[in-house]
C-alpha cells in the first residue's frame, strides 16, 4: 500500500469557492491536466474566469511522480465538471493528453501513459476519501459527462471531443478494484 504523500496547495480563490457539507459528495471525477507539467496546470488553476473571482480547478492533482497537491478543499465546490461539481471531487492527473493541439483532428490520441506512482498515489488518495467522505460510492471519468464534440481546430468540417479524460490509457480495472468505487456513466 502506497502512503499518500499530500501537499496542501490552496489555490488563492479558495474562499471565494461556494461551501457545502461532505456529505453531499458522492462522486469523484477523474481527469487529466492535458499539460506538460503540474506547474502548468497550477497557472491554468490560478486563472480568474468568473466574476465571483474564482476559476476552473480541480480538488486533487496527482503529478507524475506519486506527490499529490490540495489546491481545494472538499468542502468547497471546485469548478471541474459542468452540472456535477456540487456532489463531486475532481482528480486532475497530470499526464500531457493532446496538449497543445487539444482540437485538432490529427492529433486525437492520447498516448502518455499514467504512471505505477501516479496510479498508486490516486489509490491511496482515493482510499483517504472514502474514508472522509462518508456517502463517497461512485466514480466517473470526465469524458463520461462531457461528451460535446466541437469544431476541429484544423478543419471547421469535422468535429472532435471537447473532453477525453482521463483517457483510454487510464486503468479503469485496478483503480475500481482497488477503489471499491462503482463506475457511473453519464
Amino acid at each position: 500500500m502506497t502512503a499518500l504523500d499530500l501537499r496542501a496547495w490552496p489555490l488563492p480563490y479558495e474562499s471565494r469557492l461556494e461551501s457545502r457539507s461532505t456529505a453531499d459528495i458522492d462522486l469523484v471525477v477523474i481527469h487529466c491536466t492535458e499539460l506538460p507539467d503540474l506547474a502548468m496546470a497550477r497557472e491554468y488553476g490560478e486563472r480568474v474566469l468568473y466574476d465571483a473571482g474564482t476559476g476552473n480547478s480541480g480538488h486533487y492533482y496527482v503529478d507524475r511522480d506519486g506527490s499529490v497537491h490540495a489546491f481545494v478543499h472538499p468542502e468547497r465546490i471546485a469548478h471541474h465538471t459542468r452540472g456535477y461539481n456540487p456532489r463531486s471531487v475532481g482528480i486532475e492527473l497530470v499526464n500531457i493528453g493532446r496538449y497543445p493541439h487539444w482540437f485538432d483532428s490529427r492529433h486525437q490520441a492520447m498516448a502518455e501513459t499514467y504512471t505505477a506512482e501516479q496510479v498508486d498515489a490516486l489509490i491511496a488518495l482515493l482510499l483517504q476519501l472514502r474514508r472522509d467522505l462518508p456517502n463517497l460510492r461512485q466514480i466517473a471519468g470526465h469524458e463520461d459527462f462531457d461528451t460535446a464534440l466541437v469544431a476541429a481546430s484544423d478543419d471547421p468540417e469535422s468535429q472532435v471531443p471537447r473532453k477525453r479524460d482521463p483517457g483510454p490509457l487510464f486503468p479503469w480495472q485496478r483503480v475500481l478494484a482497488a477503489s471499491g468505487l462503482t463506475r457511473l456513466a453519464g
